[in-house]
């Protein structure tokens, strides 16, 4: 969930229950005004009665009107003032009424006065206030809600374009992400922080490649030495008699040792940009030249090796797209099984390249990632794929491993 809509979710539930709860306080409030303002009429009344009773010691004349009703009632004691809402008694109409009882004494005698005023007229009035309330509190919240839906996100833009920069980020590119300024406090600190965050990353991984090819080139001069000491050892019979299968140990470890240091280079060299992509490249040829390499050893694992080529010329690296190929095809027959397959499809959008395989899926967060290996092939340096997702990533293709009916799948499209 946005937070956006969870703010909204939030803002809209406090509001409707901040309306629902004020409305029917205001409403009981209102109504104890008016009630009270009523029950001030009806003292005013009781004065004029007690005040007239007084004077002439006699009750007053009862005119009936429709607003009030009064009636006098003789009383044996006198009682306190008391006030009711009732029904009313007085003739057929249906309405509440308002009534004050007291007591006034006239030619030596109590009597009971019972003076009621309709409450048609406040109830009226409660009803045109509250709906009014109710009407400008829905008012509020539907602008409210507009608000939220076109202000807040467009107070929110700055955040979102911040995230699409980052996400169309990649750490390889030389260019830093432009941030947008905004007037925005929070927005701005966010951006500031990233920016000096991607700023140390990008130092961090220079330093990286730099410490990566530097490490590579002096690998050379160990690894030439010892490859010339190794040859002299095996000119010598006899100690390569005595002592055979270390020396052999051995040369397999500094062949291992100079695969890995000639793929260090390679990729520190893509890495770096140090290859031009201005060659005319007839890739079909080239898949063609690196399965003759490979006919042989095809031959001895008694793979089938299906061609479906069409003829396409890429704006590309020579050596790039020999390294390509041949990264996925030595792959292809190296995860095989003997008698198994391999299929290599190539058009104008694409190059694709299956195999069959005993190993089952790899890894497919992994598969791309430096020094990643399958435990079925042990001599593997695990850079590869490496090199060619790098490589891929250098000219703009995008490259997609599946697994689909245990074959493994290696789809490179161009752009």
């Amino acid at each position: 969930m946005k937070l956006l809509e969870k703010y909204n979710r939030l803002n809209i539930t406090a509001t409707i229950l901040t309306f629902v709860v004020g409305s029917c306080l205001f409403y009981f409030l209102l109504n104890y005004i008016l009630i009270h303002q009523m029950d001030e009429t009806l003292r005013t009344e009781q004065q004029e009665i007690t005040s007239y009773t007084g004077t002439h010691n006699t009750l007053p004349e009862i005119i009936p009107t429709k607003d009030q009703y009064t009636t006098f009632e003789q009383a044996k004691t006198p009682a306190a003032t008391s006030f009711y809402t009732i029904k009313n008694r007085y003739d057929k109409e249906e309405e509440d009424l308002r009534e004050i009882k007291f007591t006034v004494q006239a030619g030596g005698k109590y009597y009971l006065v019972k003076v009621s005023k309709p409450l048609e007229e406040t109830e009226a009035l409660l009803q045109v206030i509250i709906g009014v309330t109710i009407a400008m509190i829905a008012l509020i919240l539907l602008i409210g809600y507009l608000i939220n839906r076109t202000v807040i996100r467009r107070l929110w833009q700055p955040f979102y374009e911040t995230i699409d920069r980052v996400n169309t980020y990649h750490l390889s590119e030389q260019e830093t992400p432009k941030l947008q300024k905004t007037q925005i406090d929070e927005f701005s600190l966010l951006n500031e922080a990233i920016n000096k965050m991607v700023e140390r990353v990008h130092e961090d991984y220079e330093s990286l490649k730099n410490f990566t090819g530097q490490a590579a080139h002096e690998i050379q001069t160990p690894l030439a030495v010892i490859r010339t000491r190794l040859e002299l050892l095996m000119q010598n019979e006899s100690t390569l008699e005595n002592n055979a299968p270390h020396i052999v140990d051995i040369e397999k470890a500094v062949q291992r040792l100079s695969r890995l240091h000639q793929s260090l280079l390679l990729l520190t060299k893509v890495e770096h940009k140090q290859f031009s992509l201005n060659e005319d490249v007839v890739l079909n040829e080239v898949i063609r030249d690196k399965c003759t390499e490979y006919a042989e050893i095809a031959e001895s694992m008694r793979l089938i090796i299906t061609l479906r080529l069409q003829p396409v010329i890429l704006r590309f690296h020579h050596h790039l797209a020999e390294i390509l190929v041949n990264n996925l095809v030595s792959n292809a027959i190296r995860y095989n099984i003997t008698g198994g397959a391999i299929n290599i499809t190539l058009n104008d959008r694409g190059l694709t390249i299956s195999n069959t395989s005993a190993s089952g899926k790899l890894d497919d967060e992994k598969v791309f990632k430096r020094f990643y290996r399958s435990n079925t092939l042990a001599e593997s340096n695990g850079l590869g794929l490496s090199i060619v997702k790098q490589i891929c990533d250098m000219a703009g293709y995008a490259v997609v491993y599946e697994y689909l009916n245990e074959q493994h799948l290696f789809t490179i499209t161009f752009n």
